[in-house]
């Protein structure tokens, strides 16, 4: 199986960084972030990659070669241009699937988890949908009102744990119908279409699960690497 890596984007929130090298390049602990997320996938047998390049896309081909320079992962580079959106990146992918490509995997280059792959995969065949996303427990830093129509507050939930979409999805080609063209959104355009065409689940992981947007997530993640925890880390 193949897993699908988007990596092509500006990284704007953590331009002290990005401003000379893309953000799945960023450094936790000794290694970039993509080589922690592909070392989660090759784990449990998915060593099949093609990553999606944008933003200084080149420095990312030359570094990730560098990191593979013992070819234990099977790589393939695609050019899905600058400015190009998740979804249309994704659909830039289509024709270099074969057959065999009839599910795979889809990442975004700066999320970790030690969700087990094997059984999100298992549980998107069972369901037999169009995609499943990893549903991951999210602790709202702000409360949150329940304000009716009357705007009669009806509820006030203090730091609510929510779910929200972790990044960790398994697609089926079927998914290809729902991307329009480079400026489609996965998470805005496509997803809510499948929501309404009964196509979408939620695999729900409580485990681990952090993204890096921020300098403060990236300082986190350091953080967790250099303790004997190391959350993430389900290879030996």
């Amino acid at each position: 199986m193949k897993c699908i890596i988007l990596a092509g984007g500006y990284g704007t929130r953590l331009a002290e960084e990005t401003k000379l090298k893309p953000k799945p390049l960023i450094k936790i602990g000794s290694k970039p972030i993509i080589w922690h997320l592909m070392k989660i996938y090759s784990h449990f047998g998915i060593k099949d990659f093609i990553i999606c390049l944008g933003y200084k896309g080149e420095l990312l081909r030359k570094e990730v070669n560098y990191l593979n320079r013992d070819k234990k992962w099977n790589i393939k580079y695609l050019n899905t241009g600058l400015n190009t959106m998740t979804g249309g990146r994704l659909k830039r992918v289509q024709k270099y699937l074969g057959k065999k490509d009839s599910i795979f995997c889809l990442s975004y280059g700066d999320g970790l988890s030690d969700v087990n792959i094997n059984e999100l995969i298992k549980f998107h065949k069972k369901n037999n949908k169009i995609v499943t996303l990893t549903a991951v427990k999210y602790k709202n830093p702000k409360g949150v009102l329940d304000i009716k129509t009357n705007l009669k507050i009806s509820a006030i939930k203090e730091k609510p744990i929510e779910y929200i979409n972790g990044g960790f999805f398994v697609v089926s080609k079927n998914v290809f119908k729902f991307l329009k063209n480079d400026q489609t959104i996965f998470e805005k355009d496509c997803l809510p279409k499948l929501v309404k065409k009964k196509q979408l689940m939620a695999y729900k992981h409580n485990g681990f699960w952090a993204c890096m947007d921020t300098m403060r997530e990236k300082q986190e993640l350091n953080k967790i690497w250099k303790s004997k925890k190391k959350a993430w880390k389900v290879w030996i």
